[in-house]
């Protein structure tokens, strides 16, 4: 088999896998949007939608996972490949992650759709998953145009998903203390805020392999990170 075969074969199975890659990506942007407009809408047939649609997340980490096992068997690539077949099972992974997170906020539609409104909880919830969704957006398009600069940008942004989480999070211990009645709508409440933080946490680990694939640097791991909660939450 002649190298410019073989180069071919690879060029075409990683064609193959950047699709599915995209796929995923598209699937889990929609399961962000769709999980928190069940929330919003107390639609609790839309959130058993997203729940079911995690599945086809779930089923194409897999695909990509195989194929890209596959490829570094059959194809031995160099290591400027290797890396990129490395960072693909790491982007599927936290796609993965971020699925079951969307997946989870639907989980409670159910329950906050049977309780009133705690405040403007729900609009600043809509703004988080808003700001997440697009920087996942960002940090895939990075990651097909092996633009760093995007994925950098993608990396300072997530300090503002963390300032609404905690400005949420705030809020939502008011509203315990002021009166008892919230306390179980609070808690559900901040379970979805702490899973689209942590989202935004991985869209983040995403955008720091396009940065590693694009310059062969891991990126400075001292990033800020506002998230004032996490020593006391324990969630």
């Amino acid at each position: 088999m002649t190298k410019d075969h073989i180069s071919s074969a690879f060029d075409t199975d990683l064609a193959v896998i950047q699709a599915q890659i995209m796929k995923m990506g598209g699937l889990v942007e929609d399961a962000i949007r769709l999980g928190m407009q069940s929330l919003e809408t107390r639609d609790e047939e839309l959130a058993q939608q997203v729940r079911a649609a995690d599945a086809a997340i779930d089923e194409l980490e897999e695909t990509i996972n195989e194929a890209a096992a596959r490829i570094i068997a059959l194809r031995a690539p160099t290591a400027i490949d290797l890396r990129l077949i490395l960072c693909v099972i790491k982007i599927s992974g936290n796609l993965e992650r971020i699925g079951d997170y969307a997946k989870n906020m639907a989980k409670r539609t159910e329950v906050l759709s049977q309780v009133s409104p705690i405040g403007d909880s729900i609009g600043t919830l809509r703004r988080m998953t808003r700001a997440v969704q697009v920087m996942l957006k960002d940090a895939l398009d990075a990651y097909i145009q092996h633009d760093p600069a995007l994925a950098a940008d993608v990396i300072a942004r997530d300090v503002d998903v963390d300032q609404m989480y905690n400005a949420l999070f705030r809020e939502l211990l008011t509203f315990m203390m002021e009166d008892p009645r919230n306390i179980t709508a609070c808690l559900h409440l901040h379970f979805i805020a702490k899973n689209t933080e942590r989202m935004g946490d991985h869209v983040t680990a995403i955008a720091e392999q396009v940065v590693y694939l694009a310059t062969g640097k891991q990126p400075d791991e001292n990033r800020p990170k506002a998230d004032s909660t996490s020593s006391t939450t324990g969630v």
